[in-house]
């Protein structure tokens, strides 16, 4: 139950530093959705960070990584997570599993949202 509580704590602050920074963001240009990636960028750097202390043999208690990583990072972007498995798959020497990985994502992901808005319209 406590590391329910964890993700959906971090799960909270994550999402409302997202919408914050994606109100800020679309303030300063409505033509491009700097919030959006800058949320993306972030959360991609900062997972990158906390594997990166784990490879150093920094020890990161599990509630805390739960609390940061599926909870904070996941609510702040969840395009966090699919990088850090797409750059396993590199460091692995995995690269057409990658580059599958990159492609299916985003065609399902652009899919999904496209086939979203169509469903509403008909809804």
């Amino acid at each position: 139950m406590t590391e329910l509580l964890a993700v959906g704590a971090g799960g909270f602050i994550g999402s409302c530093l997202r919408f914050v920074i994606t109100k800020r963001a679309s303030a300063m240009s409505a033509s491009f959705p700097f919030g959006t990636l800058l949320s993306n960028a972030v959360a991609g750097l900062l997972i990158g960070f906390i594997v990166g202390l784990e490879c150093r043999s920094v020890v990161i208690p599990p509630r805390t990584k739960l609390f940061l990583s599926a909870g904070f990072l996941g609510g702040l972007s969840t395009f966090s997570t699919f990088s850090l498995d797409t750059v396993h798959l590199f460091m692995a020497g995995r690269y057409l599993s990658a580059l599958v990985n990159v492609l299916v994502n985003l065609g399902l992901g652009l899919s999904g949202v496209a086939a979203g808005m169509f469903m509403a319209k008909l809804a």
